[in-house]
């Protein structure tokens, strides 16, 4: 079979064209959007990284939308130095939330966990445990269990 130098090059587009839309999908997703909204306005991540801050669009790892699990990660620019962020998520009735965020600054400087900062942010429906806290009634008393419990058992030994 002889391919043309033209189809060889159509097909080359062609995946280009397909690599490149699978990058951008994974820039658009919820959570690598709300990592960089939390890397844009945190103080810590401008001190680290100086001002402004940009997110890249090349996306790496992956983000399963059946059993929604994510674990993504990108490259982040400030006006000081570089960094990775690494951001995963769970994806509970609908909707993707940050389970861990992270920024490792380049130069192998100690990494910046941002998870409690963009939760924060944006809350988590997560209540709080509060081990001082008086047990929830439910308004109605359960009754009592049986006082004796009897089981039948056949006569004869085990297994006939």
């Amino acid at each position: 079979m002889i391919c043309s130098s033209r189809s060889i090059l159509k097909t080359a587009f062609l995946l280009a064209g397909l690599a490149a839309a699978g990058c951008s999908r994974l820039s658009e997703h919820p959570l690598v959007v709300e990592a960089c909204k939390e890397l844009q306005v945190n103080p810590r991540v401008a001190e680290v990284l100086g001002k402004p801050v940009t997110c890249s669009t090349s996306v790496r790892g992956t983000a399963n939308e059946t059993d929604g699990i994510a674990q993504l990660e990108f490259d982040a620019k400030g006006s000081q130095t570089t960094g990775v962020v690494v951001v995963e998520g769970k994806k509970t009735r609908g909707e993707w939330g940050v389970t861990n965020l992270e920024l490792q600054p380049a130069g192998g400087a100690e990494p910046i966990s941002l998870t409690t900062d963009v939760n924060a942010r944006i809350g988590v429906d997560t209540p709080k445990f509060d081990p001082t806290a008086e047990p929830a009634s439910s308004g109605t008393s359960a009754p009592p269990p049986p006082s004796e419990i009897e089981i039948q058992l056949p006569p004869g030994p085990p297994g006939q």
